[in-house]
């Protein structure tokens, strides 16, 4: 389609983009009419351009032709590569207009905005919890059919998550990644540190709301309130004694 200017273009009829490239046209109409001439021959995959298929051939060959030059790091896709080098940099170019958080990608802006909105657009079909981010429904799902889709290659354990089986990994390589500045103690788990800085630090912060006592750990506080039950069990007693005295009498 030729415009009234001098200039060549091309606006497509379906979504109203226009190309100054005739041939840059052609490729996208293709988009509308379905047509994926460029099949793959390990799958089922078919693309409109033999570049999404090139890269697509990736995920079947394992090449990542990207290296990092700051670490061990490779990527399929210069895109990714140029968003991993934000981790070396610490470049952070997409700010939220509401605080001052930044980020790396915009799609984790996108995703950090809906927590001014309170937004939660995927909803579970089994239950009525809605989530924020379609991964979040996707990893909520497993709890409904009990997927485990993250084996361990060392022994038969399987895990819902990939954080749970990195965890677990730590128990045949022996890796203990959390280490205490204070002392040359060790840990397989954050939480096991933080509990660990408690006696470095005297904190205490689990309190009985039934009096003043207060402990370093969970567990010292829940054996604590069994001395309330037990006292409180003994008094109901007592109670119930002397009612059953006085009937008597």
């Amino acid at each position: 389609m030729e415009t009234g200017s001098d200039e060549r273009c091309y606006i497509c009829k379906e979504c109203g983009k226009s190309f100054g490239n005739k041939s840059l046209f052609r490729i996208h109409t293709r988009i509308h009419s379905e047509d994926e001439r460029f099949s793959c021959k390990e799958c089922e995959k078919r693309f409109s351009r033999i570049s999404h298929l090139k890269l697509h051939m990736m995920t079947h060959t394992g090449e990542k032709p990207f290296p990092c030059k700051e670490c061990n790091k490779s990527f399929s896709r210069i895109s990714h590569l140029k968003l991993h080098m934000m981790t070396h940099t610490g470049e952070k170019p997409f700010s939220c207009k509401e605080c001052k958080k930044s980020y790396g990608q915009i799609s984790h802006l996108n995703v950090h905005m809906i927590t001014h909105t309170g937004e939660k657009p995927f909803s579970c079909k089994e239950c009525k919890k809605k989530f924020i981010q379609i991964s979040d429904l996707k990893r909520h799902m497993r709890t409904h059919t009990g997927e485990k889709p993250f084996p361990c290659k060392e022994c038969n354990k399987s895990f819902s998550r990939i954080f749970n089986l990195k965890t677990h990994m730590r128990t045949h390589t022996g890796e203990m990644p959390f280490s205490c500045n204070e002392c040359d103690t060790s840990f397989r788990h954050a939480a096991s540190l933080k509990t660990h800085l408690i006696i470095h630090t005297g904190d205490k912060p689990f309190s009985c709301q039934e009096c003043d006592s207060s402990f370093s750990c969970r567990s010292s506080l829940q054996t604590h309130m069994r001395t309330h039950k037990t006292f409180s069990s003994q008094k109901m007693r007592e109670k119930s004694d002397g009612l059953h005295t006085i009937l008597m009498k």
